[in-house]
């Protein structure tokens, strides 16, 4: 006997009436029917999201990877030195070169030269010692017609450099391929004789300053978005809806100009013969020669970049004032709560979602923005973003400016996670 449960299942019971199986309406086991239909489920939904999914492994997963892969392997002296790096490898740090090593040195030397790859090798090494460049690619140049033995007097004659130390220290970390010298070196780090990691020179140090830089304009340009944003935000949910919406196009202008375009007009505003000038001496608030320096330096980064930066607070601290209803305040005020403290406790709280979506939105544009920088920011006003920059297209050092971009990636991740533990990501609202 079956009694069905719905219009699609039934039970199946045994001669003495205990229940055996819950059947689907054509005779097949519920439980398989739902697995194969929840199965179906999930493989629709899939082919769904497969699109996003592919889209976001290509342009996001796989470079992230091909640039900490980048921030660790250099082959560049490895893969066209192999007999001196063969030497490395059978002997342990420590070992002074012997005539065997430099013999492997000239022979690797000579066919580099006559490869065309010596000046690849040269430059792997201008990396770890600055100046030897021109070292590899001069003794090259001479090892193709021929070196006679003793190999060792042979190089020291061309040029003594080729018995420093720190050289063919510098030889033997570029031996492997795979190398954490970058990231010590974007950490402004080392590694002295001993092949203990030391810090630089202190006027060597470049990385950590920039790095200290970039995360506190970063911090001082969220905190101006936000000081500016807030009012602006409270008009724009509290306003006429005619007034509000004039003012969201006035917000909303800039995202309609060129990021080009409004760094050049802040170029043309703050230098010292600029219209922002020009009304101070207008006003004889300063003299003609008096004129501020409010470009190419910290300043015209922190200007220009909180007003570009400005809508990403906005948007988000308005899309959650607008849902609070505005008789909370009201009550606290008939409460006998003054406005301060009405505001203290009952309106802010109730913004922080939206102040913590644009504060990240505003940190993490702000930390690695280039083009800004680059063109308002001067010598004082450069971040990181314009370091990794240079080693891309300059120095092309490109593994260098991948372990940068790591360690920045890193820092933003940190702070993410602190924010998290903090308030909440959860708690984030952008819309």
């Amino acid at each position: 006997m079956a009694t069905a449960l719905d219009p699609h299942a039934a039970i199946v019971r045994k001669a003495g009436g205990a229940p055996a199986m819950l059947t689907t309406a054509d005779g097949r086991p519920l439980a398989r029917a739902l697995a194969r239909s929840s199965a179906r489920s999930r493989r629709r939904a899939f082919l769904l999201v497969a699109p996003l999914l592919l889209f976001v492994v290509v342009t996001f997963v796989i470079p992230i990877g091909q640039m900490l892969h980048r921030s660790m392997y250099n082959d560049g002296f490895a893969a066209n030195m192999p007999q001196i790096s063969a030497w490395f490898a059978e002997n342990p740090p420590g070992t002074q070169p012997d005539e065997t090593a430099f013999a492997a040195l000239t022979a690797d030397l000579t066919a580099a030269a006559e490869a065309r790859t010596i000046g690849i090798v040269g430059t792997r090494m201008n990396y770890d010692v600055p100046g030897t460049r021109s070292l590899f690619t001069s003794t090259g140049r001479q090892a193709r017609g021929g070196f006679e033995p003793p190999y060792r007097e042979a190089l020291t004659e061309v040029d003594p450099r080729w018995q420093d130390p720190t050289l063919w220290r510098a030889m033997r970390s570029a031996s492997t391929a795979y190398t954490a010298n970058f990231y010590l070196a974007a950490m402004d780090l080392t590694r002295n004789d001993q092949n203990e990691i030391v810090s630089v020179p202190e006027r060597q140090q470049v990385y950590g300053m920039l790095f200290m830089r970039t995360f506190w304009l970063s911090l001082l340009i969220t905190g101006l978005t936000f000081v500016l944003g807030f009012p602006i935000a409270h008009l724009l949910a509290t306003l006429p809806t005619r007034k509000s919406n004039l003012l969201m196009i006035l917000v909303l202008l800039p995202f309609w100009t060129s990021l080009l375009v409004r760094t050049t007009a802040w170029m043309v505003l703050l230098q010292q013969q600029g219209v922002v000038n020009d009304i101070l001496v207008w006003l004889g608030m300063i003299g003609q020669d008096g004129r501020l320096q409010m470009i190419y330096n910290r300043t015209g980064t922190i200007i220009a970049m909180t007003h570009i930066l400005l809508p990403f607070m906005i948007l988000p601290l308005y899309s959650v004032m607008r849902t609070i209803n505005p008789s909370y305040v009201r009550a606290a005020r008939s409460l006998g709560a003054t406005s301060w403290t009405a505001f203290r406790r009952v309106y802010f709280p109730q913004t922080l979602p939206g102040l913590g979506a644009g504060a990240l939105l505003v940190f993490i544009l702000a930390v690695g923005y280039y083009i800004t920088p680059a063109l308002v920011g001067g010598s004082s006003g450069q971040l990181i973003s314009n370091m990794i920059a240079m080693h891309m297209t300059e120095t092309l050092n490109w593994s260098m400016a991948a372990a940068l971009a790591a360690l920045l990636l890193a820092g933003v991740l940190i702070l993410y996670w602190v924010y998290d533990r903090m308030v909440g990501i959860d708690n984030l609202k952008l819309g």
